[in-house]
């Protein structure tokens, strides 16, 4: 486990597609809850959402698939923050089966701190916050991601001549 514990599920009969595995999509469900959970433990909870209007919204994300999920897996979902500014997280998360250790998907996302008012726009984020973030990505300095990275996403040239494959 590269990063810190921040989420825990169950697979719920519904998630599970004709093959038997995780659905695509609850991935994306699950990768969500865990960063309400890393909101919480940064101080962002809905306490701090009510008071000050600020959030978090995600403004890239990249998903790996990289093992099997069936219905009788448990997946902890381990979180590191690559970088920080002041507006900004880069954060990393892993879905770990808890039957093996194995991981199952990577993701990596880009989360963009912003004021809800009259207008949305991004704000920095208050010191308190910062100095949570910035202790949070201390405690795994030098950690890893398990999965590959972010990486652009495109079919490879081919020479004009070729024709294309449909």
């Amino acid at each position: 486990m590269a990063g810190a514990a921040i989420y825990e599920t169950g697979i719920a009969p519904e998630w599970i597609d004709y093959n038997g595995h995780l659905r695509d999509g609850y991935y994306g469900l699950i990768l969500s809850y865990a960063t309400d959970a890393l909101m919480d433990r940064l101080g962002m909870d809905a306490v701090y959402r009510a008071a000050s209007g600020g959030t978090l919204y995600t403004v890239e994300l990249h998903l790996h698939f990289l093992r099997e999920v069936k219905q009788a897996e448990r997946l902890t979902v381990t979180a590191l923050i690559l970088g920080a500014d002041r507006k900004r997280l880069h954060l990393a998360l892993e879905l770990q089966r808890a039957s093996d250790g194995e991981v199952a998907a990577s993701a990596e996302l880009m989360l963009l701190h912003v004021h809800q008012g009259a207008t949305v726009a991004s704000a920095a984020f208050p010191a308190q916050i910062a100095a949570r973030i910035a202790a949070f990505q201390a405690a795994g300095a030098g950690a890893k991601p398990a999965g590959p990275g972010s990486r652009r996403l495109a079919l490879p040239a081919q020479d004009p001549g070729t024709p294309q494959r449909t």
